[in-house]
């Protein structure tokens, strides 16, 4: 796909062109506070897009670190299962249509295999369901309790936290995340880390099969 992707902190937003290959992922910069680019910063954006022409390893690192956060992303949603006690909340009014919530709590028994669902164990949240399409459409979790990583040593995710991710159907069975908030304060390893930011995602096109990265790169030059 080729999409619309807007990033939101409390002081500043970026909007960027992405299309998705089997190189991976090439984004071009067109916006910085909702305002289009200066010359200087679009001159910026060529040169760095002229670099990735130039260099095809800059973009097999990008796909290899794209490949990583997919499997750590993975590893959360196939531990969900396990991690949680489910409760039916009943049937509501969605976005799209009607849908079913169910509220979760950590579930006792879950034992978490690896740093990135330890923090499942102190999650609490709802989770909807299209009953139609027996999907996922929103799913939001608050951190009731500090997390240590490594007893403390590796870093600590505080209590307070939130996350809200939704999903919606894009037509042809094509589903896709169109917005993703995050609000997390902590610590990784001495340095004090918080987040607070929104991810919207919008303008999906089906991108042209085969696409290679360097195809992509002309596509969004081509496109103002």
């Amino acid at each position: 796909m080729c999409y619309q992707l807007r990033k939101i902190s409390p002081r500043y937003s970026t909007t960027k062109k992405i299309c998705e290959t089997g190189d991976g992922e090439v984004a071009r910069l067109i916006a910085i506070n909702d305002m289009p680019l200066s010359a200087a910063d679009a001159a910026k954006e060529e040169a760095r897009l002229s670099a990735l022409l130039s260099d095809s390893g800059k973009q097999r690192r990008r796909k290899q670190a794209e490949d990583q956060d997919q499997e750590r992303v993975l590893k959360v949603l196939r531990a969900l299962h396990a991690a949680f006690a489910y409760q039916d909340a009943g049937p509501a009014d969605g976005p799209s249509g009607k849908i079913e919530k169910f509220s979760f709590q950590p579930n006792a028994g879950f034992t978490p295999p690896d740093l990135e669902t330890q923090v499942l164990t102190a999650m609490t949240g709802e989770i909807w369901i299209d009953p139609a399409h027996l999907r996922v459409v929103r799913l939001e979790g608050h951190v009731e309790h500090d997390v240590d990583f490594g007893w403390g040593i590796l870093g600590r995710l505080n209590k307070g936290g939130w996350i809200a991710i939704d999903q919606a159907d894009l037509g042809q069975g094509e589903w896709r995340i169109v917005r993703m908030q995050m609000v997390m304060s902590g610590r990784v390893l001495l340095k004090q880390r918080n987040f607070d930011t929104t991810e919207e995602e919008t303008h999906f096109a089906p991108a042209p099969a085969g696409m290679s990265y360097e195809k992509a790169i002309a596509m969004l030059r081509a496109d103002p």
